[in-house]
């Protein structure tokens, strides 16, 4: 496939339309307030606010060195993604990119695997908004479930400009929490005020056992706590088919990724950890709630719920808004039942979101009548689905790069700086976060899921194949 092909498409909209409406048919309704706050959002999630209290317990203060590195790869693996947006914005975007660089089958396993890891992620994150919900009302979880599903189902079909409101506003909860966490904190650690005043500490960061009071294993063993955490960091590039100015807004909301992380994950985690020793935290318990009632601040249970409640809420209307691209995405290219390629008139997949969302709902349902262990095993196999798009963003960046400096195809205008060596670093990092899945026995159980997935592409790969041996779907470029 070439990338002019794509670029027009089979049915290239009238010029006077052109700035509006992108190659693939979806409106250009994303402003650069939305794009960057969608970016921000995606880089907050349940993972930071829930998933960091057994990170701590497993790593204490060495937890904060964990993020930088981790954000670090999060970092190149953006400006990867970025230079790929730059040779060619496309909604399908990593999936469209994994197709022309690596084969028809990597983009067919990129598109799929993507798709399910949102879905599974949606039905997680609205299950785990339903039980915040019982916080404040004593109202059974099935019906708030499904609620926030109808609502946020509705919110997508209606348009995507309506989304990314949604999405921004949500971002913007996140973004006041954390801020206003980071505040007190310096507050309590100058003035001294609240509960924890007279002990709050910087020493506490190497005081209670050491910078690395489990050792090094330790430290490693978070990793993939907190590679979850950043996951849906790459839903920016998602976006890039409905962008107002791609070229413009997305090299920007890229470049924040730094300061993001150095403000919402290391900036929040020395806080805390200074204002109270990293051995008063618990496993099952948010860091965040538990450092609000060691400050002796009563309200702080409940201002962290509403704040998990709205990155749950918000990581499920972004599983809505890509599991439809991506299964558009496929279907355009012949990977995916034709069905799939319908719009609304406001430029939405209807029946890709439409069964993203029927899915989500039995999701909710299944997690109802089994809470147990198997549910928690599928859902494990979000971490391994979503790092499967991390890898092949920086595989079909090198390829990119490759083609690029011989002159087979355009410079990037936003190339990525270090290139390819940052980009063979962070894949040899994701490498890292893998083998520690492995060894980790409450992660292990992601590993053996991978190969069954894969077993079900491959065969469904070459049984469309078999149907359509001649369809570019199949044939390479």
């Amino acid at each position: 496939m070439t990338s002019a092909k794509v670029e027009k498409g089979p049915e290239e909209p009238p010029a006077a339309a052109a700035d509006t409406t992108s190659a693939e048919g979806y409106q250009r309704a994303l402003g650069a307030r939305q794009i960057q706050m969608i970016a921000i959002g995606g880089a907050i999630g349940t993972g930071l606010f829930l998933g960091a209290g057994k990170a701590i317990a497993k790593a204490g203060p060495s937890l904060i060195l964990a993020y930088a590195i981790a954000g670090l790869v999060i970092f190149f693996i953006m400006r990867a993604l970025g230079e790929l947006l730059m040779y060619r914005p496309v909604a399908g975007s990593f999936s469209e990119y994994a197709r022309e660089f690596v084969g028809p089958f990597a983009g067919f396993v990129t598109g799929w695997t993507y798709w399910l890891f949102w879905v599974v992620t949606g039905i997680t994150e609205v299950t785990a908004a339903a039980q915040y919900m019982t916080f404040w009302f004593a109202i059974p979880q099935w019906v708030s479930a499904l609620i926030f599903t109808v609502i946020l189902y509705g919110v997508n079909l209606i348009s995507v400009k309506l989304f990314g409101e949604l999405e921004f506003w949500f971002s913007m909860v996140k973004v006041t929490a954390i801020v206003g966490m980071i505040l007190i904190c310096a507050g309590i650690l100058t003035l001294g005020f609240s509960d924890a005043g007279d002990t709050a500490s910087v020493t506490h960061l190497w005081a209670d056992g050491g910078f690395f009071p489990h050792g090094i294993k330790g430290t490693l063993m978070t990793l993939q706590i907190v590679m979850f955490a950043f996951l849906a960091v790459e839903l920016v590039g998602v976006t890039a088919g409905e962008s107002k100015d791609p070229k413009t807004v997305l090299p920007k909301a890229i470049n924040t990724v730094p300061w993001r992380i150095a403000v919402f994950y290391i900036g929040a985690l020395v806080m805390i950890l200074s204002v109270v020793p990293w051995t008063a935290f618990s496993p099952d318990v948010s860091p965040f709630v538990a450092a609000f009632q060691k400050m002796g601040l009563g309200l702080g249970a409940g201002i962290v719920n509403f704040v998990v409640l709205t990155a749950a809420l918000s990581s499920c209307n972004s599983g809505m808004y890509s599991t439809g691209r991506m299964l558009r995405d496929l279907a355009l290219n012949g990977q995916g039942p034709k069905v799939f390629t319908r719009l609304t008139r406001s430029g939405t997949p209807l029946v890709g979101t439409t069964v993203s969302a029927a899915l989500m709902l039995v999701g909710v349902w299944i997690n109802y009548q089994w809470p147990g262990d198997a549910f928690t095993y599928v859902v494990s196999f979000a971490t391994i689905s979503g790092m499967w798009a991390w890898i092949m963003i920086l595989v079909s960046q090198l390829r990119y790069r490759r083609l690029a400096d011989r002159g087979v195809l355009p410079q990037s205008s936003f190339r990525a700086p270090g290139a390819p060596y940052t980009s063979v670093f962070a894949l040899a990092f994701l490498g890292l976060v893998i083998v520690m899945m492995g060894i980790d026995k409450d992660t292990r159980i992601s590993l053996y899921c991978a190969p069954l997935w894969a077993l079900i592409l491959g065969v469904s790969y070459l049984v469309l194949k078999a149907r359509n041996p001649a369809d570019k779907a199949f044939t390479g470029r």
